[in-house]
């Protein structure tokens, strides 16, 4: 990678490109979030800091029609899904302005003996290193730098090769909304240069989210470091019927958990484990509600589905089934490839011993599964290298608790589809990666929880 450049995914035609940053640059970069930490984030409240992480989530409302087309442009996200983003962004700025002073508060310890007090205060480690995706350009900076700037973090971040033009107007808003330079500094480097970054004894933390590869590589660094991870990966969601009271009801959450975003989400529902009375009749509906939704130009007004991210992303799922069907998948509906555009597909047939039984298909695909028995569908849900979400579906609230309980993964969602919220952690187990982002607890991972004890 010599550059960062916006390629439309649905025409193909390169908009523009921004130059890699020179190393002297990026030393600067360095510098001047490690002295704008020391300046700024250490002399600054709390309330200061949600202040303006307040005007930062108030500047995504305000552009969110611009920040949207970019987004349309870079990665070819429907329109509305793209507006939907920004508008999440802004929830989650407005959620760590509300409850960052409580986050950061002094937290006291009971002391088992002797006299005096003990209480945890947090505080800010430093410079902290976000290397972020394109499949949801401006949602994953906001739940990476919201906490952080919450915390008094400074932050760079290189974001995708493909989304440079996002890149630039996050690192604008943060610039409009008061937080000084060095606060938020957008790096346009390459995989060697982030390596020298990571290294670098005044960056003090990286959170990535990315693929596997991407995220082994990071930590591999970090680890020869010292340096704290925080890693979301891929993932490859079970989506577990038992029963249902309202099929149609049930498969309509089934299609959205598969095909928003066109599949490129890595906590979407890939994999559909469904009980044995109910496969026939759900693969039937599953199968007729996949193939309403119709690949289309994602800026033309009622779009759902558009094309993959990238030629490179479209040539790596046409792999993909290439090579299960070659493993004895079944093609129940699709195989209609236009360009970087895909129908959506419905797989059956898939044995262990088919590549595609434990990859991350990251596009419009679903793999349906027929088990027996609530035991066999928790053991197929688990075999696999993932552990990131889960979608559960059942009528009885004891089976409920009871798989849920029982299903490895970060999260498990229970008759409900598209619930991800502000206050609601996010992260994985397994291949998925560590750590957690979202909530309470993503502001605690970058964090010196400095223990005070006074006798």
């Amino acid at each position: 990678m010599t550059g960062y450049a916006v390629i439309n995914p649905a025409t193909g035609e390169q908009v523009k490109t921004f130059p890699t940053i020179t190393d002297e640059e990026l030393a600067a970069a360095i510098k001047l979030a490690h002295e704008t930490h020391q300046r700024w984030a250490r002399t600054t409240s709390v309330e200061e800091r949600a202040a303006l992480v307040r005007r930062v989530g108030e500047l995504h409302g305000e552009r969110r029609e611009e920040l949207a087309a970019i987004t349309v442009r870079e990665m070819g996200k429907p329109t509305e899904q793209a507006l939907g983003e920004i508008d999440f962004c802004a929830d989650i700025y407005g959620y760590y302005a509300d409850n960052g002073p409580d986050l950061m508060k002094d937290e006291p310890i009971k002391l088992l003996a002797g006299e005096g007090s003990a209480i945890i205060r947090r505080s800010s480690l430093g410079v902290i290193l976000g290397i972020m995706p394109w499949n949801f350009p401006t949602y994953q900076v906001a739940r990476f730098g919201g906490p952080n700037m919450i915390i008094g973090n400074t932050v760079l971040l290189k974001h995708a090769p493909q989304c440079p033009e996002t890149a630039a107007a996050l690192q604008a808003i943060y610039l409009d909304a008061g937080f000084p330079e060095g606060a938020y500094v957008n790096i346009y480097a390459t995989n060697d240069q982030i390596a020298d970054v990571i290294a670098d004894p005044r960056v003090q933390g990286v959170s990535v989210t990315g693929s596997e590869r991407a995220g082994a590589a990071v930590a591999e660094i970090a680890g020869r470091n010292l340096k704290k991870v925080v890693l979301e990966l891929g993932g490859s969601d079970p989506f577990i019927l038992l029963s249902t009271d309202d099929l149609d009801a049930t498969v309509e959450s089934a299609v959205n958990a598969r095909l928003d975003n066109a599949g490129q989400s890595c906590n979407a529902a890939k994999r559909f484990v469904v009980i044995d009375e109910l496969y026939e009749p759900f693969l039937e509906k599953f199968t007729a509600a996949m193939s309403e939704w119709k690949p289309g130009d994602p800026s033309a007004d009622g779009t759902a589905l558009g094309p993959l991210s990238s030629s490179t992303a479209a040539d790596r799922l046409q792999d993909q089934l290439d090579r299960a069907i070659k493993g004895g998948a079944k093609v129940v509906v699709g195989e209609q490839r236009d360009g970087n555009f895909f129908a959506p597909m419905v797989l059956t047939d898939v044995s262990p011993d088919n590549d595609a039984y434990r990859e991350e298909l990251f596009g419009p695909v679903a793999v349906v599964y027929k088990v027996g028995s609530e035991e066999e569908a928790v053991k197929l849900a688990n075999d696999t290298p993932f552990g990131l979400g889960s979608y559960l579906f059942t009528t009885d609230p004891e089976q409920a608790d009871r798989v849920a309980n029982e299903i490895d993964a970060g999260m498990v969602y229970v008759n409900i589809v598209g619930a991800d919220g502000a206050e609601l952690p996010f992260g994985g187990v397994k291949r998925s990666g560590s750590g957690r982002e979202l909530g309470k607890y993503g502001a605690d991972e970058f964090v010196n929880k400095k223990l005070i004890r006074v006798g």
